[in-house]
């Protein structure tokens, strides 16, 4: 399902929130647009220099996560995973890379390969616990912590994402290493219970307690390599091993993370030696800060990621609530021009065709391909649909003219020139666009959720490697009453035949049959043009002369994933 709702709106959770085909890839940048004649900066698919035991680091944080009660609607942000929930949290499974794709796979934490069956028209999934796994208090990892963690998730208040959990019945303790949970229905994202968002909590320490007072400011149990040493709000959190931690012992003594959202003035410090690593966000000029570093940063840039940015239009509002409307605007848009100007000195140039981020690409379609600049078919749709340009040159029908509001992030130099584009290019083929950008707050917290806006510019984020197009697309996700207000569908989708669909593709076991209604639902979407997809954001590493290991980025558990094998070079 990335900062709580925020500009880029990243989520730690399969619902896809607003933070095909495509391999990893660390893209070669080349010192040709370098002005100052510095080296650039290497570009690897990942760097394992020899580390030697002890010292710290301190890395750069760009956000600061609300809270650390994973389950509560406070810790939704994507960088409380990556700093925190990461490297205390076990899970059952870790997502990996393995022939090309990143895969579910089960964790030190098991003893072997979780399993699944029908029974009657219920699913039984079977955990066998590895036995040497403990807290950090020394207290075994047993059945009894996924049941706590289960229906504190399924039966409490304040969750961000029941998820997949609302369709527990029973959950079976046979032992303590077992655990034998049954589903009323089929999931297909199943693999997901107990890792990426919520993984696995203690219940010796957190049974009849309040959990979110005891997580919320930070924790001190631990059952991954790392605990919690401090986290002091506005500055920074300092992780330090878990002694007791049953796989491979960290090489640092310490890792400090330390709050700098001012990407900038982030790789100002980096240059300085204040920071030794950054995964900043793509800005306009952050390629061009980084290059000036020359050979003191190595610069990993990841294409294959869960980040997708698109232009979300609202299919209640006029003038999108017409189906030939959407259509004429994605004619209109040069989404090409778009890419390469915000992205291309990453190198990516092509747009997105799917609302799948590439994490996603087996599921994938390359449907909305069709969608190329066609002035011509733009303007059939429009008179087809009873529209003729006025004297201004703007389509207009009933004395309303095709004028809308584009939203996004106030401030973000990389937004607002996309909308700077968008308005010259949708200007130029009869559509009068405004640009309204506001506050991350009020866009997730107020407009986007009633309904209140035209068309959107914002990101959404797949955290788990499982397509989730229901989470976006499925009417039952408007919010609404019925729901609770939690549905994500804030462009008001309802595509004729698509509701099934996603639910097949959601409750689907069989990997080739999901795919074959994952590109199904694609077709009914680009059918419709309920949405534009626009890019998929790549993602950057930068790290110093200091430091060593096997450094890479992983799209759902970050750029630490594997902190404990960082080190000091030798």
């Amino acid at each position: 399902m990335p900062q709580p709702l925020t500009a880029t709106v990243q989520s730690r959770f399969p619902a896809r929130l607003p933070a095909a085909g495509a391999l990893l890839a660390a893209l070669t940048l080349t010192a040709t647009a370098c002005t100052s004649g510095a080296p650039t900066p290497q570009a690897d698919t990942a760097t394992n220099l020899p580390v030697r035991q002890g010292g710290s680091l301190v890395i750069g944080a760009e956000q600061e996560p609300d809270c650390a009660d994973w389950i509560g609607t406070c810790g939704a942000s994507i960088w409380g995973t990556y700093l925190m929930q990461t490297q205390t949290v076990p899970q059952v499974f870790n997502v990996r890379l393995k022939g090309g794709n990143w895969t579910p796979v089960a964790s030190n934490l098991m003893a072997s390969e979780p399993t699944t069956k029908l029974v009657g028209n219920q699913q039984q999934i079977t955990y066998r616990l590895n036995p040497k796994a403990v807290w950090s208090d020394g207290k075994p990892i047993t059945s009894a912590d996924l049941k706590y963690t289960a229906l504190q998730v399924r039966d409490g208040k304040a969750i961000f994402d029941k998820s997949g959990y609302d369709r527990i019945t029973s959950i079976d303790t046979p032992d303590p290493t077992t655990a034998v949970v049954t589903l009323k229905s089929p999931y297909g994202n199943w693999k997901q219970l107990f890792g990426a968002g919520y993984g696995v909590l203690p219940s010796h320490l957190l049974q009849g307690k309040d959990r979110d007072a005891v997580m919320k400011d930070g924790y001190s149990f631990s059952g991954g390599p790392w605990k919690i040493a401090s986290w002091k709000k506005g500055v920074s959190v300092t992780l330090v091993p878990n002694s007791r931690y049953w796989g491979p012992k960290p090489h640092l003594d310490k890792v400090t993370f330390q709050f700098a959202s001012d990407t900038s003035a982030a790789i100002q410090a980096f240059a300085g030696g204040t920071f030794d690593a950054l995964y900043p966000t793509p800005q306009l000029t952050t390629v061009d800060q980084i290059k000036t570093l020359g050979s003191a940063a190595h610069m990993q840039v990841q294409s294959q990621t869960g980040n997708l940015q698109a232009l979300w239009l609202n299919n209640a509002k006029f003038p999108f609530d017409s189906a030939a409307v959407r259509k004429a605007f994605a004619y209109s848009v040069d989404r090409a021009a778009i890419v390469k100007r915000l992205f291309g000195s990453y190198g990516l140039t092509a747009p997105a065709q799917s609302f799948l981020s590439p994490l996603l690409s087996r599921y994938a379609a390359d449907d909305f391909s069709g969608y190329q600049p066609d002035a011509a078919k733009a303007a059939q749709l429009m008179k087809a649909d009873g529209w003729t340009k006025n004297g201004g040159g703007y389509w207009a029908k009933n004395g309303k003219e095709a004028a809308f509001t584009v939203t996004s992030l106030a401030g973000n130099q990389s937004r607002e020139l996309t909308e700077q584009i968008l308005q010259a290019q949708l200007g130029k083929a009869g559509f009068r666009v405004t640009i309204k950008n506001s506050t991350p707050a009020n866009i997730f917290g107020k407009l986007a959720p009633a309904g209140d806006f035209q068309l959107g510019l914002w990101n959404l984020t797949d955290s788990f490697p499982n397509p989730t197009l229901s989470a976006t697309f499925s009417s039952t996700a408007i919010p609404s009453a019925a729901n609770d207000q939690s549905g994500i569908n804030f462009m008001r989708i309802r595509v004729s035949g698509l509701d099934p669909v996603l639910e097949r593709v959601d409750t689907e076991l069989d990997e080739s049959a999901r795919v074959a209604e994952s590109h199904k639902a694609e077709r009914l979407i680009a059918d419709d043009v309920p949405s534009l997809p626009l890019a998929a954001v790549p993602n950057i590493l930068v790290t110093g002369a200091r430091v060593g290991g096997p450094l890479s980025i992983n799209p759902v558990e970050g750029p630490w994933w594997n902190l404990a094998e960082w080190g000091l070079t030798k």
